[in-house]
C-alpha cells in the first residue's frame, strides 16, 4: 500500500470503525488525489506537492472533528448517480435509496406521471424518480431555499427536469399540484433522541431537517397526510421515510384518516423505515 495511505489510517486510527478508516483512506485518495489502483495498491511512487499535503492535513483535521466525508468532497453518490451536497442538506442515505426503489418498481415502466416530493434536500429522491420514471412531472419542494439551490444544481447535474419550489408544508397550503405519487422523507427524530446520536450527524447535518418536538414525532406525516387526502389524484399514492420507533403508530395515523392499503417495510437492516399509503 501507498504510504500515504498507511498514514491516513493511522492518523484517524480510534476516531472511526476500522473499515471505515480504510474506506476514507481510499476515497481520500483515489476521489480528492485522483490515484489509480496502481497508485494505491502497488505503492507506486508519487509526489506530493506543499499544497497537496497541506490539502491532506486540512481534510484530516476536519475528519477528526466528525465532519462527514460527503461535506469535505462536496459530493457523493446516490442510485449510482453523483449529487452535490452541503452543510444546507442531509447526506443521501442507503434507506432512502430503498424508498425510491420501492416507487420504481411499483410505477416502471409507466409514463406522464405527476410527482411531488416534500421537503427535498439535495433533490436526490426528486431527481432520481425523474430520471428513472420517464417523462413524468416532477415537483420538490422545501421550506429552505438554500437546499432548493442545492436540489436545481443536481437536477441539472444528472440532466433531469425538476420544478423547484419554496414551501413551508406546515403553513397553509393555497395551490396543490393534482399528483399520483407523494412521496417524502421529512424530519422525524425527536429532540432527545440528540444524545445518542453520532457527532457527524449531530454537528453537521442541518437540525431544520432532522429534528421534531418531542411531543409531536409525527408532525410531518400528519400534516403531509391531511393535505394529501385532499389534493392527491384519486387514485393517488403517498409513500415516506419514516422513523423506525413509530412504523406502528405511522401506520395507524394513516388508516385512522381513511388511507387504504397502508402497507410498513423494513429496510435492508431490519429497522421500520418505509409507509406506502393509497388516498382515502
Amino acid at each position: 500500500m501507498h504510504p500515504l495511505y498507511t498514514y491516513i489510517i493511522q492518523s484517524l486510527s480510534g476516531l472511526y470503525p476500522d473499515l471505515e478508516v480504510k474506506a476514507l483512506a481510499k476515497g481520500i485518495l483515489t476521489d480528492v488525489f485522483g490515484f489509480s489502483a496502481v497508485d494505491l495498491y502497488a505503492g507506486k511512487d508519487r509526489n506530493f506537492s506543499t499544497k497537496e499535503r497541506e490539502k491532506l492535513e486540512d481534510i484530516l483535521s476536519r475528519l477528526k472533528r466528525f465532519e462527514p466525508f460527503q461535506y469535505i468532497t462536496g459530493e457523493t453518490f446516490f442510485l449510482g448517480h453523483p449529487f452535490y451536497v452541503t452543510h444546507d442538506v442531509l447526506v443521501p442515505r442507503p434507506e432512502t435509496a430503498e424508498l425510491v426503489e420501492w416507487i420504481t418498481r411499483d410505477y416502471a415502466p409507466q409514463e406522464g406521471l405527476r410527482v411531488l416530493d416534500i421537503g427535498t434536500g439535495s433533490g436526490c429522491i426528486a431527481v432520481s424518480l425523474a430520471r428513472l420514471l420517464p417523462r413524468s412531472s416532477v415537483l420538490a419542494w422545501d421550506v429552505s431555499e438554500a437546499a432548493l439551490s442545492v436540489a436545481r444544481r443536481n437536477a441539472a447535474r444528472n440532466g433531469v427536469n425538476v420544478e423547484c419550489v419554496r414551501v413551508d408544508v406546515l403553513s397553509h397550503i393555497v395551490a396543490m399540484p393534482d399528483a399520483d405519487i407523494w412521496v417524502s422523507n421529512p424530519p422525524y427524530i425527536r429532540e432527545q433522541e440528540k444524545a445518542s446520536m453520532d457527532r457527524n450527524v449531530l454537528d453537521w447535518e442541518p437540525g431544520l431537517a432532522l429534528f421534531v418536538p418531542d411531543n409531536d414525532p409525527l408532525l410531518f406525516y400528519r400534516k403531509i397526510a391531511e393535505l394529501g387526502s385532499k389534493h392527491l389524484s384519486s387514485s393517488g399514492v403517498l409513500y415516506y421515510e419514516i422513523n423506525q420507533a413509530y412504523g406502528r403508530e405511522t401506520v395507524e395515523l394513516l388508516r385512522s384518516m381513511g388511507y387504504r392499503n397502508v402497507e410498513l417495510r423494513k429496510d435492508l437492516s431490519g429497522n421500520d423505515r418505509m409507509v406506502k399509503a393509497e388516498r382515502p
